[in-house]
């Protein structure tokens, strides 16, 4: 029996909301768990469909859940939206993604390896990097020009302005 069951995960919270329905919608379980809670109750779970909100964490809690035998389902959070019946909340979100994830034209975001997802972090690393660099330069030959003093453009002249400021 394939359950789908929506985990509300945020990375600030250690409480996770569960939400599952069997294949007639019935509902089977509705509730929270804490985190260490949650891992014991999917290890002794029978596989099932688990459908995760993409967002952070999301990769390796999909990863542990199919360590365990389950099926899992990563969703875009604004693909879920359409589907929340109430208030925004874990348990609304839950309920979303239980029903989002049995639609046939859903769209899912592949589960990332450990190795993938680290090369994706350190890209994102070096890319705000570089805005920093550049944001800051511009900023220093901004905060120069208030003085009268006027640098050339490009993070490399940076030093040369630096020495004429002093």
């Amino acid at each position: 029996m394939n359950i789908p069951i929506r985990i509300g995960m945020d990375t600030s919270m250690s409480v996770f909301q569960l939400h599952g329905v069997d294949q007639n919608e019935v509902v089977v379980v509705r509730r929270q768990f804490r985190r260490a809670e949650m891992i014991r109750f999917f290890e002794r779970l029978p596989s099932v469909l688990v459908a995760i909100e993409a967002c952070g964490s999301s990769h390796h809690w999909a990863r542990l859940l199919r360590s365990f035998g389950h099926e899992v389902k990563l969703i875009p959070p604004q693909y879920v939206k359409p589907y929340v019946k109430r208030g925004k909340n874990d348990a609304a979100d839950a309920e979303a993604l239980c029903e989002a994830v049995t639609r046939p034209s859903m769209r899912f975001v592949p589960v990332k390896s450990k190795e993938r997802q680290a090369a994706c972090m350190l890209m994102t690393v070096r890319e705000r990097l570089v805005s920093v660099k550049s944001q800051l330069s511009n900023a220093f030959r901004s905060y120069a020009a208030e003085f009268g003093i006027v640098g050339a453009a490009g993070r490399q002249n940076v030093n040369a302005l630096m020495k004429r400021v002093l």
